[in-house]
């Protein structure tokens, strides 16, 4: 499903929690209201791979979850939209010296990701014939849009289709991003501002610059809640940290539990 098809759902779902009746009959819900944080995790993902299109429908995607959740909240004013990120991705430059222009048609017959294109080819680094071949005449025509590919553009994608995966998406996303003019600092997170969008009930309170811990603390008081409450259950609990294989975290101390 679509992030918007999600998101759509969540809200059916949640809405309908908390108009339901209690279970003792009575008229009140005894879930009154909800919180859903909805991500469009494919638009960091793109721009990890420098993959310009890729990165361009998945934010189209991820507002168009964005107009759902407005619609809903039309519908049911007392609610509270908050659209942010956590950081941006990839360093993204529309033109670039001498020109300052970009070309955004280039996108548009691009068919697939380079995610998507790079697990069919890299299987094929071996054979180098087969691979320029498939890269020659399906992948920059057919998959990209290009017809009229250079020497240095199709070795490029081969030379990326015999190392990592991350190399072999970048040589695809670059190839791209070269032709419509638009530029990469890097592969990793950025340190730039971002974006802060409210709609709903309170969001005119929500205007001007913040530190990113603010956020939180805005959706705090907007619920009504107290975080600082939770704090002693936590840290009287472990966690096991994914990817740190063995590895445990006491979060009441702070201490590696892995001995």
């Amino acid at each position: 499903p679509s992030l918007t098809e999600m998101t759509n759902k969540a809200l059916d779902i949640l809405h309908n929690a908390a108009i339901a009746p209690a279970p003792n009959g009575n008229a009140t819900s005894c879930t009154p209201g909800f919180f859903v944080m909805i991500e469009g995790a494919r638009i960091d993902l793109a721009a990890h791979d420098n993959d310009p299109a890729a990165h361009l429908h998945d934010i189209i995607e991820y507002w168009n979850a964005v107009a759902s959740v407005r619609k809903f909240i039309d519908a049911h004013p007392d609610t509270l939209l908050i659209a942010t990120s956590d950081h941006e991705t990839g360093g993204l430059t529309l033109g670039f010296d001498p020109e300052y222009i970009w070309y955004p048609d280039v996108l548009t017959p691009v068919k697939n990701s380079a995610e998507v294109i790079c697990a069919q080819i890299r299987p094929l680094s071996k054979d180098k014939d087969k691979l320029h071949a498939i890269v020659t005449a399906q992948v920059l025509p057919n998959l990209l849009g290009i017809d009229d590919a250079t020497e240095d553009e199709i070795g490029d994608i081969i030379k990326g289709a015999g190392g990592s995966a991350k190399a072999c998406k970048h040589a695809v996303g670059h190839v791209v991003s070269d032709r419509a003019r638009l530029a990469w600092t890097t592969g990793g997170h950025t340190g730039v501002d971002v974006g802060l969008y409210a709609y709903g009930a309170s969001s005119g309170h929500i205007r001007g610059s913040y530190d990113n811990t603010h956020v939180g603390q805005l959706l705090a008081d907007y619920l009504d809640v107290k975080p600082d409450s939770i704090t002693p259950l936590l840290a009287h609990q472990n966690t096991k940290q994914n990817g740190f294989e063995g590895n445990t975290v006491d979060l009441k101390v702070g201490k590696n539990t892995s001995e």
